[in-house]
């Protein structure tokens, strides 16, 4: 199941260096998480300051 990001996003970019397929970008408000693309790795979910990403 893939992750997504809140509206807890501060879009400091954290997730998205982290990323290893590179599944996240800087959408309009907050960054974005590509769906088809996301390993469900936790890889963003670890780094993030204010706990945004989440499992769909």
């Amino acid at each position: 199941m893939a992750y997504v990001i809140s509206e807890a996003c501060i879009s400091c970019g954290a997730c998205a260096g982290e990323c290893p397929v590179g599944a996240i970008s800087e959408g309009e408000d907050r960054y974005v998480i590509n769906a088809d693309e996301c390993l469900s790795c936790g890889a963003c979910a670890d780094v993030c300051p204010v706990g945004a990403p989440a499992e769909e």
